[in-house]
């Protein structure tokens, strides 16, 4: 038996090995790093700045030394697919257009509950197999154009670890007018929120809980995660913040609280999207996230002084959480169902009733503000340009 398990153990890392020497062919010499002596490098692409040397990776996997200069992913895709800009989540930005998704693969963390793990934890885990697909930043803008969509957005694994890739396809895209986004675990550093800042318009964290704890065993700190937040609002990045609300994680009303409050301290106008947990990859030993849960959690932010609390995952169940709302006077501005768009009431950005200005996205050098219902269905089309 035990030489079976070695056996099996052997065959994994051979496995890994196998897929570590093939993304090795798809890499170019990065740019967020440092050289030091002895041919070590520093990275600084994400919050584990790591010190790389010779021949070595650093925490995600992905990003190594050879000879001194630091390699990093590159020329191509794990994941590519357009689908609502909603389902990033992004509520206030280009509200009822698509955006084109694309990811690499790796990520600096290994969450037990990961729903992209097929292509986070290629190299961490045997049974996640996501091919590599090579593909240009142009070939990716002409089926953006050709998709009629409004935002390029690096997202499904970590983008923060390839970024240097996800930035050759942003300059492109700006100088094409689409609006570029984030969805990321916001495990960042001050050095690579400067080199995203030119090219990233919308920034999406993942705030996994309020305890360093929990992130410790997630791989990461909860201070990197914070201080990342306020560094992307005070850089100006348009900022949404979604926190996976899982039972007996983070769910008690102290914890849901102090997030809310930290978040009022950054900015009360932040939006923050409760969703629900279910069952994935390997945290199976506990039930769904109940949806009188969510609905608490968003009174809780709400109570706090956020300005815009969402409930995601649970659609139609969730007493108009999923709408967005004047802050000003309560009045109905975008009505949804799921990642749908039922009603945009929004007039360049301001509430048709009292007129105050909604913070967000609404529209982009590509953007035709042209709402339409669609009468056969209840639903606005998804806009085009």
């Amino acid at each position: 038996m035990s030489s079976q398990k070695t056996g099996s153990r052997e065959e994994k890392r051979a496995k890994l090995k196998v897929i570590g020497d093939q993304l090795g062919e798809y890499t170019q010499e990065g740019e967020l790093y440092e050289k030091l002596a002895d041919n070590r490098v520093f990275c600084y692409s994400c919050g584990h700045r790591c010190r790389i040397a010779d021949g070595l990776a650093g925490v995600c996997k992905v990003r190594f030394n050879q000879g001194g200069k630091l390699y990093v992913p590159w020329g191509y895709v794990a994941g590519l697919q357009c689908d609502p800009i909603e389902k990033k989540p992004f509520f206030h930005a280009m509200p009822g257009t698509d955006a084109l998704s694309f990811g690499m693969l790796g990520c600096d963390l290994h969450c037990d509950y990961c729903q992209n793990w097929i292509t986070s934890q290629v190299l961490r885990d045997p049974n996640a197999v996501a091919p590599a697909r090579v593909i240009s930043p142009e070939q990716m803008l002409d089926i953006a154009e050709r998709e009629h969509v409004s935002t390029i957005t690096s997202t499904y694994n970590e983008p923060l670890i390839t970024s240097e890739w996800a930035i050759s396809i942003f300059k492109q895209a700006k100088e094409r007018g689409f609006l570029t986004s984030y969805v990321s675990n916001g495990n960042g550093t001050p050095e690579v929120l400067d080199y995203l800042r030119p090219w990233v318009d919308l920034y999406k964290v993942d705030l996994k809980s309020f305890r360093d704890k929990h992130y410790r065993e997630l791989g990461g700190l909860l201070s990197n995660v914070l201080e990342t937040i306020k560094g992307l609002k005070a850089r100006g990045f348009w900022l949404e913040i979604v926190t996976l609300v899982i039972p007996e994680f983070n769910d008690s009303p102290e914890e849901l609280k102090e997030m809310a409050e930290f978040l009022v301290s950054v900015d009360p106008f932040i939006p923050w999207h409760l969703t629900a947990f279910h069952s994935d990859y390997k945290m199976t030993d506990r039930d769904n996230t109940n949806v009188t849960t969510l609905l608490k959690a968003a009174e809780v932010g709400r109570e706090v002084g956020l300005k815009y609390v969402y409930i995601g995952n649970a659609p139609g169940q969730v007493d108009g959480w999923e709408n967005t709302w004047c802050h000003n006077c309560n009045e109905l501005l975008i009505e949804r169902y799921a990642y749908h768009i039922k009603q945009i009431r929004l007039k360049a950005g301001r509430c048709p009733k009292c007129q105050i200005e909604t913070p967000g996205r609404w529209s982009s050098p590509r953007f035709k503000l042209d709402y339409q219902i669609d009468n056969n269905h209840g639903w606005i089309r998804r806009l085009r340009f």
